[in-house]
């Protein structure tokens, strides 16, 4: 078996990219397979801190193939700008990194119905787009008329193809806006010049990379697959209609990279030692009040690409019970540990309770999972500051407590601790 896969196991935000970051040198390539622009990874590394939303989080350990696959939707402006700053840090990527030629392309008109439709509400919550294209990209990919792939951006149809789109976009943007005679149509001509530059610029990094991945994986090199947002996300199994527009659970392994699933021998989950999530939707262990906000601030939960604060509540493990056995986890990682300290009391979530019957299950109707009230287990806090912990025994006693009982609660072993954002304050519990 070739592969290990790397799952968020709530709202996003859990700290993948600093697992992931951990892992690559175990590993001959990473590949990054579905999302887009919307999803931030932080890596710090002493002093350094980089901050990537499209390119893998391999991409800062050198020799190491790095691989954009055909699952992801890409803003080519964005992936550019990743590269650039990446060289200006003398960090280089020209011969480790490849992208799809069947990734979806996010264009101008993408970006105006991002807004545009962003004034739609469910049951009037805004469901929380991050304005960057990707729903409507994703929904044009499977619409299949208007979907623009890197691949085609080579073809001599594609300045067609621009003009053609641009042209029926303009309409539907003109009767999305609220005042049609101050809408500025899209330039098709502008959009051809501005990516054909962008192609030419991505050139050398388009490949195959379903056949390169087969490739990699018959081959039994170690391939490391890391997941964006988080399994709640998922746009068929979350929190719909709540979710981002890909399969960010484990499920989404296989059908955004082309790898068949047989290739994962590890699925390793991330979950943050609280539940977080951002822009609308149900949230059972929300805390709106100064616990909520005390987590807000010691945790800086800011959005990494948006910079949107984070609702905060304690940790909900029926959640993420329910997206263990999604993804088909094996271990656990729990993430930013040290942001509860200086708590007197910690709560987590065990139960719901749902018209007056206890249950573990997660409700599939977002409705249901609106009108759950959370049944929590308290432990007693720690004041210590775990920030220096190396090793699992630095731990004060109720943290090691805490650690175990998640664990016990959600049915998997905690494979390693997080204490802090450098790559030194992860602390593997032999587990």
């Amino acid at each position: 078996m070739a592969g290990t896969c790397i799952i968020g196991l709530q709202w996003g935000d859990e700290a993948k990219g600093k697992i992931v970051d951990l892992l690559t040198p175990q590993h001959e390539c990473v590949v990054r397979y579905q999302g887009g622009a919307n999803a931030g990874h932080t890596v710090v590394d002493g002093d350094n801190v980089y901050k990537l939303s499209l390119l893998p989080s391999g991409v800062l350990t050198p020799g190491v193939t790095c691989v954009i696959a055909g699952g992801v939707v890409l803003n080519p402006a964005k992936a550019i700008e990743e590269l650039d700053e990446l060289a200006s840090r003398n960090v280089e990527d020209s011969d480790n990194l490849k992208i799809s030629d069947r990734v979806h392309v996010i264009f101008p008109w993408h970006f105006a119905e991002d807004v545009a439709m962003n004034k739609n509400t469910s049951d009037g919550e805004d469901i929380g787009t991050t304005g960057r294209g990707i729903g409507p990209c994703y929904r044009d990919k499977v619409g299949r008329s208007y979907a623009i792939r890197l691949g085609d951006m080579y073809r001599e149809t594609f300045p067609d193809q621009v003009r053609h789109n641009t042209a029926v976009k303009n309409k539907i943007l003109a009767a999305m806006v609220d005042d049609a005679s101050k809408f500025e149509p899209l330039d098709a001509e502008a959009i051809i010049k501005e990516y054909t530059a962008y192609a030419e610029r991505l050139r050398p990094y388009m490949a195959d990379t379903t056949d390169y991945l087969l490739d990699v994986a018959d081959s039994g090199k170690r391939i490391l697959f890391e997941g964006a947002q988080g399994a709640l996300l998922d746009v068929d199994h979350g929190t719909y209609p709540f979710v981002t527009s890909s399969n960010s659970s484990g499920v989404g392994v296989a059908n955004g990279s082309g790898v068949p699933s047989k290739h994962v021998d590890k699925v390793i989950g991330i979950v943050k030692a609280y539940t977080t999530r951002v822009g609308g939707g149900p949230f059972p262990t929300e805390l709106d009040n100064e616990i909520g906000q005390r987590i807000r601030d010691q945790g800086n939960e800011y959005g990494t690409v948006t910079k949107r604060p984070r609702r905060c509540g304690w940790l909900d493990a029926v959640a993420v019970r329910y997206t263990s056995r999604l993804s088909g986890v094996d271990t656990v990682c729990l993430m930013l540990l040290d942001v509860l300290s200086g708590f007197e009391e910690l709560k987590i979530c065990t139960a719901y309770k749902l018209d007056g019957q206890v249950t573990q299950r997660f409700p599939s109707h977002v409705d249901d999972i609106r009108r759950v009230e959370p049944v929590y287990e308290s432990l007693p806090g720690w004041s210590e500051d775990v920030t220096g912990a190396r090793a699992m025994s630095d731990l004060p006693k109720n943290a090691l407590a805490y650690i175990d009982r998640v664990s016990e609660i959600i049915g998997l072993p905690i494979e390693m601790v997080s204490v802090g954002p450098d790559r030194a304050q992860t602390i593997p519990t032999g587990k």
